[in-house]
């Protein structure tokens, strides 16, 4: 075996994306046959617990550009699954919220992807699941931490200026 594919095996991202694929084609043919894309499926799941969320943050939790999730919004908000409202405070964020009908549809497919996981992760134990999820939790956590001096940064002034 050589240093490259032995690398790649072992390589914390590869592992992630890959398993990522695995799990999560597994469960998209369920959603399409309840006609989501994966897209339209992570929207609707981060939704699911009827909170209304910001644009941002479903983008973050979502994993999609900011202008993406807004042409997807588009679409679901046209086949009736979600709506956007305004930010009770601030004027410039959009919060969007979950529909009746959405909610109905989320509601069976969190059953189903509750199943889905279950089956998967099965053979790890209760225990062993639940340090795998917590270890995940506090990476995600830690990079987010990491790298939000970087965003602000980004953001700031004097930087786009350059």
């Amino acid at each position: 075996m050589s240093e490259t594919s032995q690398f790649v095996d072992a390589y914390l991202p590869a592992l992630l994306l890959q398993a990522h694929d695995l799990v999560a084609s597994e469960f998209h043919v369920i959603a399409a046959e309840h006609g989501l894309a994966p897209s339209e499926w992570r929207v609707l799941a981060t939704l699911a617990s009827g909170e209304p969320t910001s644009i941002g943050r479903l983008a973050q939790i979502a994993v999609m550009k900011q202008p993406t999730v807004t042409r997807l919004l588009d679409r679901m908000e046209g086949t009736g699954h979600v709506r956007r409202v305004p930010h009770g405070e601030d004027r410039r964020i959009t919060l969007v919220a979950i529909t009746p009908a959405g909610k109905t549809l989320a509601a069976r497919l969190v059953a189903l992807a509750r199943e889905h996981e279950s089956r998967v992760l099965e053979p790890f134990g209760a225990h062993g699941v639940a340090d795998f999820k917590q270890m995940l939790l506090k990476l995600i956590a830690l990079r987010r931490r990491s790298e939000e001096p970087e965003v602000e940064a980004e953001r700031s002034p004097s930087r786009r200026a350059g």
